[in-house]
């Protein structure tokens, strides 16, 4: 069997991007290896997983795409659905006004049984986010 580990997100400022995923998903700070000259910060979401945001080399050459920060497709109803990360939660309607308070561009949309509610954001790289209600199935 086999459990998440942790999923990496390049970022040209890794602070900003952690800052983000602790304030809006409360992600929390973790022991950081030293990777030597490659800068890092790791955040664990607890119970769940870790991320390991990792500092962008302003050398490298991103792919232009709509998950891209450089992307000119920022709408949040245009996210392609093979990229994003899905987290559910059990207050959406607390959350959207969390997302709403620190004016996060969004897009909702209910499943056609009426069951499970999602919203859909960019975090400050560009990566494709999705928060789904918990069904009450």
């Amino acid at each position: 069997m086999a459990n998440l580990g942790h999923i990496a997100r390049e970022s040209s400022d890794i602070t900003r991007l952690a800052q983000f995923y602790k304030e809006v998903f409360g992600f929390e700070d973790m022991e950081t290896p030293d990777f030597g000259d490659l800068k890092v910060k790791w955040i664990n979401l607890p119970g769940a997983f870790a991320m390991h945001i990792i500092q962008r080399n302003p050398s490298t050459k991103l792919p232009e795409g709509p998950y891209s920060a450089t992307s000119a497709v920022r709408d949040p109803s245009h996210l392609p659905m093979g990229h994003h990360i899905c987290f559910t939660v059990s207050n959406f309607e607390s959350f959207l006004r969390t997302l709403k308070e620190k004016g996060i561009d969004t897009f909702q949309k209910t499943l056609p049984d009426g069951k499970v509610k999602q919203v859909f954001f960019f975090d400050p790289d560009g990566n494709g986010l999705e928060v789904a209600s918990r069904s009450e199935s």
